[in-house]
């Protein structure tokens, strides 16, 4: 049985200076490997992927901080599923719900 306080989720907000075509390059290059990692876009520079505990998250935390670009900033964020779902999210001005964990493979 799946716990609400032990299945996390793990926000990563980003900035990244996108003055110079290679900075951009890089910046393209970062969200790309979010996305590689299992990460979703929720907002511009907000992503979040869905973890079965808080020790899963810690090697893609290590894989994040080498993959960040030289002048970036980058914020990891853990909650916990029940934290998550009491999240509110408003999208032109009507309640939306919010996304749901990615169903479990069993293996046999």
């Amino acid at each position: 049985m799946r716990s609400a306080y032990r299945i996390m989720w793990l926000f990563v907000f980003f900035d990244l200076p996108t003055l110079s075509r290679e900075q951009r390059r890089k910046h393209t290059r970062f969200r790309n490997d979010l996305e590689k990692l299992g990460f979703a876009r929720v907002q511009l520079s907000v992503y979040i992927c869905h973890f079965a505990s808080e020790d899963a998250t810690l090697s893609v935390q290590r894989k994040i901080q080498a993959a960040l670009p030289p002048h970036g900033h980058v914020r990891m964020l853990l909650v916990t599923d029940r934290q998550f779902g009491k999240m509110l999210v408003v999208q032109c001005r009507e309640k939306v719900p919010v996304e749901q964990p990615p169903p479990q493979v069993l293996l046999f």
